[in-house]
């Protein structure tokens, strides 16, 4: 007669036992660094998406403020400065520069014609949403593609004589002759068109490099101001050519403003370097606040490919 075993009675307390998440003294460490380190994922996650918009929003006001008082980007869309400027090219207008000096002859200015080559335009929307929008589409579309808005380059300054042209076919400012060859467009004469005038006070006498084809001051003669423009209307000074690469360049004055009478009587009004430096310096926050976004979305897409390996 065998004996069949006494079955041992089960633990029924340690099958009661609901297994439970959070880690005890038993859980490898493994796993209770794996558990710790999932609801930081989950802050993280969150974190980023509301530092994201934050950065937008500051990255755009930032580059309200820029364009509005620091630097704006034009594009160039005709030939009536080649080839200092070709058609397409995208440049950088500095608009502090004058509150460190004055208007200098030779600077490639922006400026508005409302007024002295235009008729008056209409006033300024009042609706601060449309001027937002307004501004806003300013950036998106880099430059001010704008009938009303004008890049030449200042020959004469307030109080100038300007005069075309001596027995060599110069334009002289002030008895003193230009040699322009070196910015106008090959083949160009300096002008075509006889002019005499003295540049009245507050106003400039301003000219393309492609003379030929350049519709500057000497076809506004009978506009108000004799063809001058105001200097309040300046929005600013070109200083530099970014796009396309090929065409990036610092823009000059040329030598030939620089002859000892014309300059002399300029001395006090060209500054250092410190204005080009300004123009740049505008760019520089934007420009931080872009790569710190991109840093933050890019270990945000690591944090959730991470999470999704099993």
């Amino acid at each position: 007669m065998s004996v069949e075993p006494t079955p041992e009675p089960k633990d029924t307390q340690a099958e009661s036992v609901p297994q439970s998440d959070e880690p005890t003294a038993e859980t490898p460490a493994a796993e209770q660094s794996a558990t710790k380190s999932r609801p930081r994922r989950r802050k993280r996650k969150h974190s980023f998406w509301i530092e994201l918009p934050v950065l937008i929003v500051a990255a755009l006001i930032l580059s309200l403020v820029i364009k509005t008082y620091v630097v704006q980007a034009f594009y160039i869309p005709s030939g009536s400065m080649q080839n200092t400027l070709a058609i397409g090219d995208r440049i950088l207008i500095n608009k502090v520069v004058y509150r460190f000096r004055g208007i200098a002859r030779g600077d490639i200015v922006v400026f508005n014609g409302d007024g002295s080559w235009n008729p008056a335009g209409p006033p300024a929307n009042s609706d601060p949403f449309v001027r937002l929008f307004d501004n806003i589409k300013g950036i998106a579309d880099i430059g001010g593609e704008n009938d009303d808005t004008y890049i030449k380059r200042v020959i004469g300054l307030p109080g100038d004589h300007v005069v075309c042209c001596n027995a060599k076919g110069q334009i002289t400012v002030n008895g003193v002759a230009l040699n322009e060859t070196s910015y106008l467009f090959p083949g160009n004469a300096p002008s075509t068109i006889a002019f005499n005038i003295v540049v009245p006070k507050g106003r400039l006498w301003v000219m393309g490099d492609h003379r030929a084809i350049s519709a500057d001051s000497r076809y506004h003669m009978d506009d108000p101001g004799d063809g001058t423009i105001p200097e309040s209307q300046v929005l600013g000074r070109a200083f530099v050519v970014i796009w396309p690469p090929s065409q990036w360049r610092i823009l000059g004055i040329p030598a030939t403003f620089g002859q000892p009478k014309l300059a002399a009587e300029a001395a006090g009004a060209i500054g250092g370097g410190v204005p080009l430096a300004a123009g740049f310096v505008g760019a520089v926050p934007l420009t931080l606040l872009e790569r710190t976004a991109r840093r933050r979305l890019v270990r945000h897409r690591r944090a959730r490919r991470s999470a999704a390996l099993p």
